[in-house]
C-alpha cells in the first residue's frame, strides 16, 4: 500500500499545499468576517448575479449557485470569457473574481460591466482589478495572499454567497456555512494525512493513479466534478475529464465501449440524497456499464445535512483525493508549467 503519509507528502509538497487544503474549514470562517468588514450594502439586481472569473477564481461562484439551489431567486450565471453574456445588463450586479487580480478575462469583464453600467463588485487579493476598483470606489472583498487560486476556493465560495444574498438574488446562508465549516473540520481529521491509510480519500487516489479520471455529478454536484477535474488537472498533472448526468447517457456512455482500447480510464460518480430517482437509477445502471471498461469505477455520497455542508464535503474529498495523487506520482502539486508557459507566450502574442 503506497505510503500517504505527512512524511511523504512533504517530500513533495515543498510549498504547503496540504496545510492550505486542511485550513477549508478556517478560511470558510475567515471568508464570512472579510465579506462584513468589506462594508457591502444591498444592491437590488433585478437582473441576478453574474460571477465573472476563470479556473478555480471563478467556481466559487458555481459551487454557491449549487448549495443555494432551488432557493435561487433570480438568476446567477458564471462569465469565462473577454466579457459578459448578452442578458447581462445594468440590471445585473456583476461579481469580478480573481484570486491574483491579474486575470486578463477577468479584468475585460470588469471594464465590459462598467461599459454597461452595471453595479460591480470585486473579490481579489490584489493585483490590477483591486486597483482599478479602488480608482472606480468600486467595493472590494480583499482575500488573504500567500496561496493559489485553487486554495482560495473557501473564500470565494463565501464571497459569491454573501453577494448572491446581497443583491436578492438568494437566501443568507451565514448558519450553513458555520455548519459546513465544523463538518469539513471533522472530515480534514477523517480523510487528511493523520487520518487512517486505508481512508475514503487515500484509497481513492491509490485507485485512481496510473488513469485517467472521469468525474460524473449529478444536480448539487455537477460544478463540484468539474472542480474534481480542475484540481486532479493542476495538481496531479494528469488527464481528467467532467461530464453530468442524466447528459452524459445520452453520448458519452457509447464512448466508454473502447476505452480499454485507448488507454486506462477510471470512473467516479458524486452521488448526493436529493437527486431526481430517476437520476439515481441512471447512476447506479451508468456505473455497471462503465465499470465493464474502466480500470475501476466509484459511487461517492455527499456528506452533511445541508446543500452547503453536502457541496463542501465533496469539495474537501476531492482537493485532498488530487493531493495525494501529486504524491503517488512525484508532482509538485502547487507548479503549473503549462500555464507559465501560456501566460508568458500571450503576453508576447
Amino acid at each position: 500500500m503506497a505510503d500517504l503519509d505527512s512524511e511523504a507528502i512533504a517530500r513533495i509538497d515543498s510549498s504547503g499545499q496540504l496545510a492550505l487544503i486542511l485550513e477549508l474549514p478556517t478560511h470558510l470562517r475567515d471568508a464570512l468576517w472579510r465579506v462584513e468588514s468589506a462594508g457591502l450594502r444591498p444592491i437590488d439586481a433585478p437582473g441576478g448575479l453574474v460571477v465573472a472569473g476563470m479556473g478555480s477564481s471563478g467556481i466559487g461562484g458555481v459551487l454557491a449557485r449549487a448549495a443555494l439551489g432551488d432557493r435561487a431567486s433570480r438568476s446567477i450565471g458564471w462569465a469565462r470569457d473577454y466579457g459578459l453574456p448578452s442578458w447581462a445588463t445594468e440590471q445585473a450586479l456583476v461579481l469580478c473574481a480573481s484570486y491574483s487580480g491579474e486575470t486578463e478575462e477577468t479584468l475585460a469583464a470588469y471594464e465590459a460591466a462598467g461599459a454597461v453600467g452595471a453595479p460591480r463588485i470585486v473579490v481579489a487579493s490584489g493585483g490590477r482589478l483591486a486597483a482599478q476598483a479602488r480608482e472606480d470606489g468600486v467595493p472590494i472583498i480583499p482575500v488573504p495572499g500567500g496561496m493559489t487560486a485553487s486554495r482560495a476556493v473557501g473564500y470565494l465560495f463565501v464571497a459569491a454567497l454573501e453577494v448572491a444574498a446581497l443583491c436578492g438574488a438568494g437566501d443568507s446562508l451565514r448558519a450553513e456555512i458555520d455548519v459546513a465549516a465544523a463538518l469539513a473540520d471533522e472530515l480534514m481529521a477523517e480523510w487528511g494525512p493523520y487520518g487512517e491509510n486505508d481512508s475514503l480519500a487515500k484509497s481513492l487516489a491509490r485507485d485512481l493513479h496510473g488513469t485517467a479520471p472521469v468525474i460524473a455529478g449529478a444536480g448539487l454536484t455537477v460544478p463540484v466534478a468539474y472542480r474534481w477535474k480542475s484540481e486532479i488537472n493542476i495538481a496531479a498533472k494528469v488527464p481528467s475529464f467532467a461530464n453530468e448526468l442524466p447528459e452524459m447517457d445520452h453520448n458519452e456512455v457509447v464512448g466508454w465501449d473502447g476505452a480499454l482500447e485507448r488507454g486506462s480510464f477510471s470512473f467516479v460518480a458524486l452521488d448526493d440524497r436529493d437527486l431526481h430517482p430517476r437520476v439515481r437509477a441512471r447512476m447506479g445502471l451508468t456505473l455497471k456499464l462503465i465499470s465493464e471498461q474502466s480500470s475501476g469505477s466509484h459511487r461517492l455520497q455527499t456528506r452533511g445535512e445541508t446543500r452547503t455542508a453536502r457541496v463542501i464535503s465533496m469539495v474537501a474529498l476531492g482537493d485532498l483525493v488530487a493531493m495525494y495523487l501529486a504524491v503517488l506520482r512525484g508532482v509538485d502539486p502547487a507548479a503549473a508549467p503549462a500555464i507559465d508557459r501560456l501566460k508568458r507566450e500571450l503576453a508576447s502574442a
